[in-house]
């Protein structure tokens, strides 16, 4: 096999163009000798919170950290069932389980990948506390339906946005338009992913749209309760030092981490565009190729990942294919969380995720990948097939 020559992901460009406003921003936090939340931290939180649309911004140290402050400050317990996408990263249902609720796994649409609204009512019970909706790939979930399902059962919904920094809902419910109520769906009209629920959850690992140079995560809310709880759990349960009122983290997001992050977050806009730019080319390129699926193309989505389907169990041969050739390409995800060991044969088949499981395979994507790159990793693909 030959040596990887296109990545799946390439983070080098993005950081010689914003080099030295990188290292003053670093420089900055280090001639100030606080490094663990502090007025840095505070400033990215201000500035996040601003760009997100939403009251609060809390900085955390991961997004799965986000997801289980988010969780326990919703009042979600042990007991407790929480319905959410069997396909998904594991931290989504981890960060359920760790707390000691019981994930509820709902299959997905195969145009979206993002959990089928449709199938959510049935997953009520009367143990049913909240939804947690993962904008999968950086597609906007379809909201306005979870959001009335939610209303009509008196449920929490807490947004997984690890991988959707910056998209945007624009109403297109995934082919449900005329079933949603315009009274929902329009005030959610152009609201960013983390601003649509009672709670977002957002990850800043490296790889992400809007990535630190370490771990980090943030939780946003426009609810001053929940705002409060989640400012307490992430400092061991207190308001004040040495007043603890109940167990909490210690998940501080680090003022070096919220310093790059806020450099990055000036370019999140264009760096998003430049995304959908490349996905656009690649389903241009793709167009008529036979056995393969491309995604959706919407304003809204900022492309995470540019994730096709391959058809006729071809799928680990072309990405054999492409490795030979020296082209990078990663399978998210083969195996739908409630197939995973830990949840193995304690759940009813979600038939579609099982079948895109064998399926999906996402294309090397960064904002300033050329279409010359994107040329030759569809030429390499269609050679495969």
């Amino acid at each position: 096999m030959s040596s990887i020559k296109i990545p799946i992901l390439d983070l080098k460009p993005q950081y010689q163009a914003i080099k030295s406003e990188i290292q003053a921003a670093i420089d900055a936090v280090l001639e100030s000798g606080q490094f663990v939340l502090g007025p840095t931290v505070a400033n990215f939180e201000a500035e996040a919170a601003r760009y997100l649309g939403v009251k609060h911004a809390i900085g955390v140290n991961s997004g799965t950290d986000a997801l289980i402050i988010g969780l326990r400050a919703l009042g979600i317990e042990a007991g407790d069932e929480v319905i959410t996408t069997c396909f998904s990263f594991f931290a989504t249902a981890e960060s359920i389980s760790n707390i000691g609720a019981k994930p509820v796994f709902v299959d997905i649409q195969a145009d979206s990948f993002n959990i089928n609204p449709d199938l959510i009512e049935a997953a009520v019970t009367a143990k049913t506390k909240a939804i947690m909706p993962v904008h999968l790939y950086g597609n906007p979930a379809a909201m306005a339906k979870i959001r009335a399902i939610a209303a009509k059962h008196n449920l929490k919904i807490i947004e997984d946005c690890a991988q959707s920094f910056g998209a945007v809902y624009k109403g297109n419910c995934d082919g449900c338009e005329d079933t949603c109520d315009d009274a929902i769906r329009q005030p959610l009209m152009g609201r960013r992913a983390g601003s649509l629920g009672d709670v977002g959850a957002f990850s800043f690992f490296p790889t992400k749209n809007l990535g630190a140079y370490g771990d980090g995560g943030l939780i946003t809310t426009d609810d001053d309760r929940l705002a409060e709880l989640a400012i307490m759990l992430r400092m061991h349960g207190s308001k004040q030092k040495y007043c603890n009122e109940m167990l909490g983290y210690n998940s501080r997001l680090d003022a070096i981490q919220a310093a790059i992050l806020q450099v990055k977050l000036h370019y999140i806009d264009l760096w998003n565009q430049q995304r959908r730019q490349v996905a656009k080319t690649y389903s241009q390129l793709l167009e008529g190729v036979a056995d393969v699926i491309t995604p959706a193309l919407s304003d809204g989505h900022v492309f995470h990942q540019y994730t096709i389907r391959i058809l006729g169990g071809k799928r680990d041969h072309v990405k054999k294919s492409l490795a030979d050739a020296g082209v990078g390409s990663m399978v998210y995800y083969p195996f739908p969380q409630d197939r995973l060991p830990i949840y193995d044969g304690q759940y009813p088949a979600n038939p579609v995720s099982d079948e895109l499981g064998k399926q999906v395979l996402s294309l090397p994507i960064w904002p300033e990948l050329s279409a010359e790159t994107s040329q030759f990793v569809v030429k390499t693909l269609r050679a495969s097939l």
